[in-house]
């Protein structure tokens, strides 16, 4: 699926202010596979445009296209099948359920599209350290498991897309890794594009473009 921006900056950002950025106010296009690394200091509007991309914000002048739709002309069934079949994330804050297990969290995405079974879900928490875990109420597991729990999350459904706000700030460089590796696998096995926007670069990350926003 081809991603399209085209003359995108947030509201926010004043008429005046015209931010050097290889993203805000231009025209670029990204085909399907491309593994897109997104370089973003502290209130240069990082999360703000992993949550343009996924749909929760329309705060933004110029548009977002996959393929031949724009973001914001979607109705609201159209951008529900967008999340659940094309479109994956792991959020920088990790939503998850905290009164429920990491095994219910998991499912509950996985069921709502499944691409994987089920017994993938013990395979990933092996590879990731948090095999262990998965009975144990999200709430009680650290900031790092939690962050193993959404990576594990966002691979159970289909994507084409997957976007990824800080998704190892919380991990050592032992974890960070297995969780890279773990990505990049299911991106490769689908030719799926990767968005990873972080505060600095990414060791280990093999991106095909590079942007400083």
């Amino acid at each position: 699926m081809i991603i399209k921006f085209q003359q995108l900056l947030p509201a926010y950002f004043s008429q005046q202010h015209q931010p050097s950025s290889g993203i805000w106010l231009t025209d670029l296009e990204l085909p399907q596979g491309e593994l897109v690394e997104i370089v973003a200091p502290s209130g240069s509007g990082k999360t703000s445009l992993i949550h343009f991309m996924y749909g929760m914000r329309t705060d933004y002048n110029g548009s977002i296209s996959y393929g031949k739709n724009e973001l914001r002309s979607m109705t609201p069934e159209r951008m529900a099948e967008l999340r659940q079949t094309h479109v994956s994330i792991v959020f920088q804050d990790m939503r998850l359920f905290n009164t429920q297990s990491v095994r219910v969290n998991i499912e509950l995405k996985r069921q709502l599209a499944p691409h994987h079974n089920s017994n993938v879900i013990n395979e990933m928490a092996s590879r990731l350290g948090i095999y262990d875990k998965l009975d144990n109420l999200c709430g009680n597991c650290s900031y790092g498991e939690q962050q193993r729990i959404a990576v594990i999350r966002a691979l159970m459904q289909p994507f084409s897309v997957l976007l990824l706000d800080e998704p190892f700030s919380h991990l050592d460089n032992k974890n960070a890794a297995a969780a890279l590796d773990l990505i990049l696998e299911e991106a490769a096995a689908r030719k799926a594009t990767v968005i990873l926007a972080d505060l600095e670069r990414t060791s280990r990350y093999p991106h095909t473009r590079l942007f400083y926003l």
